[in-house]
Formats: structure tokens, sequence, C-alpha cells
């Protein structure tokens, strides 16, 4: 089959094309992100394979209808950026990755807590400028503390596990609780509770018009002086304004993120050479309790390999005639 492949970078062709030689596939790579700008690269290809900052509103998707595209192939777990409704209206199979690798995400996850636990983003800045003082660089236990989790589907649970690893006491709110965590002694309470209780929240959740914002200006008021703040799912859940405005008072007092609600046009890129036109963004980045990677919680060598094989596996599957195993239904992803 012939799939236009959108915001291609160099390591996406790698491992799309490696793993495109136990299915043949007519892979054709564009390096561009799909928007209503770039639709028209994708006329007469009847599937599209998209990635988290590509735009699937409703004037995308009916010129991909008009062009031909029949399936739209997702090469990650989120679909927030996709008209689902739509997409069904017009009779696009829609496909994702669900759980490419959620250890790769947790881990990322546990790395900016300890990094922010232990101020290693400053000591390795000063060590390398020769200056060997601990002053400012005091550091907290994770052991005793109390971490908040909203959402354990796959990567919440394995961040669960790895913090009590490290003797935390857990409290988690989901709709639907996991049993086994349960019977590990994670507690699950309301997400104000929860909010009240944790010393450290970090976010697995979808976003979904419920969880847009989740943190805001009365979220963030129920929280503990102090709190560690970690986002490693979708942007938008953090409302950035109000986070500022918690740094500055102290209300959050170390926040870590890999993904931002308008990274679409920073992320992926070096703009190393330019002035980023983002104020809120760069306001964030002049705090020295924060520590901000670009989205690349995902990016492992398993990761890679598992989201290039299970795409294409769609991709078969719906050449054949057969329903693909990431197959995502609107009213599936509604009632999640």
């Amino acid at each position: 089959m012939k799939v236009a492949i959108f915001s291609t970078k160099p390591y996406d062709r790698e491992f799309l094309e490696s793993a495109n030689q136990s299915f043949g596939h007519e892979l054709v790579f564009f390096e561009p992100r799909l928007t209503s700008q770039t639709a028209s690269l994708a006329n007469g290809f009847p599937a599209v394979c998209v990635f988290v900052n590509d735009e699937l509103d409703a004037r995308v998707l009916l010129h991909l209808h008009r062009s031909g595209t029949q399936l739209i192939a997702l090469r990650c777990a989120g679909y927030n950026n996709v008209d689902l409704q739509v997409a069904e209206q017009l009779g696009f199979v829609v496909t994702r990755v669900p759980a490419y690798s959620p250890q790769a995400v947790a881990e990322h996850t546990l790395a900016l807590i300890l990094a922010l636990a232990r101020r290693l983003h400053k000591s390795y800045n000063r060590v390398r400028e020769g200056n060997f003082a601990l002053d400012g660089l005091l550091g907290m236990d994770l052991s005793g503390k109390t971490a908040g989790i909203i959402g354990t589907g796959k990567i919440g649970r394995l961040v669960a596990k790895r913090l009590m690893a490290f003797e935390c006491h857990v409290v988690a709110f989901d709709t639907q609780p996991d049993e086994e965590l349960a019977s590990f002694d994670v507690e699950y309470v309301g997400y104000e509770e929860l909010f009240r209780r944790s010393d450290i929240i970090t976010l697995h959740c979808p976003l979904v018009p419920a969880t847009h914002h989740l943190i805001n200006e009365d979220t963030l008021a129920l929280m503990k002086r102090g709190v560690m703040l970690i986002n490693t799912s979708r942007g938008a859940l953090v409302d950035s304004q109000a986070v500022i405005r918690a740094l500055k008072s102290g209300k959050i007092g170390a926040l870590g993120l890999d993904v931002y609600e308008e990274e679409a046009d920073l992320f992926f890129e070096d703009l190393s050479n330019q002035v980023i036109q983002d104020d809120v963004f760069m306001r964030m980045l002049t705090f020295p309790n924060v520590i901000i990677t670009g989205h690349q919680a995902f990016f492992t060598q398993n990761a890679m390999e598992a989201i290039a094989r299970k795409t294409l596996e769609n991709v078969t599957a719906f050449e054949r005639q057969e329903e693909p195993p990431g197959l995502l239904r609107y009213r599936e992803a509604l009632a999640s």
C-alpha cells in the first residue's frame, strides 16, 4: 500500500524503512506536519501516517476524503489531534499504537522526578564550570513521600510500581481503578484528595474535554505548597499560565515537563539559532526548579522499533481488509 508519512525526521525514516522490509509497503516521506496547508501532499494516497502534532481537524479530513485517503495511521498512542467524530462520518479507518513501550515513558517520568529531587540539572552545569559548591543543591528523599498518579493505565501503573520501589506512598485517581495496584497498597482516592495529599503529582491520563487544563488555578490551590508536578502525557492537561503563577508564588516547588500545550511549533525542531517567540514557554525556562524535555519520553530504541512495526501492522491489516489491531473507534474513544 502507498502511504504518505508526515512529520518525518531522519529517525522516523530509519525505523519505518527497517520495519517495512517485512511488509513491503510503498512509503513516501514528507518532512512537514500535516495541516490544511500541506494536506495536498497526500493527494492520491490511500493511507496517511501521522504523529502527535499533525492536525486532522474537519477541514483536513474533508480534503483527505476528497483526495482518496481511506486510512489514517497514527504512529503514537494519543489521538486528541484527530476529530474522530468527523473521521467516522467520512468513513475513515483510524488506527494508533496504543502500547508501543510504556516502560520508556514511565522511566522518563522517574528520570524527571529524580533529577528535580536532587537538582541534577543545576549540579551538572555547575561542575562543568568548575563550581563544586553544594549551596542551593539541597535535595529531598523520595522515601516516605506521597506520590499522586492521575491515570493508572499502562504507563501510570508502571510509574506507580517504580515509585513504590522508592518507598513512596502512592495514591491514585482513575475512573477504572487497577485491581492489581490496589492489591499492592496503591490507595485510590478522589482527585481533589489526591491534590491535597501529594508531595509529587504525575499525570498519565489522555487529553479529552474533561481533562483539558486539569491543572489550573483551582486545582493548584488544593495542592501542598512546594509540590512537584510532572507531565509526560499531553501538554494541554496543564494551564501553562496558571503554572507560571504557581511557580512564582512557590506553590509549585519543582516542575518537570516533557510536553507543552503549544509545542507544535517548537518540539522536534532545532531552533537553537532562532529567537523563540513563545513568551510563555520561555518564561517557564527561566525558573531554576523547572526541567523541560522536548517530547522525548517515548524516544528509545525499543519504543521506536515497536512503533514502526505496529504502525505497519495496522496498515497491512487494513490492506488485507482485516480489522487492524490498533483500530480506534469514536464511541470507544469517547467512553474512555
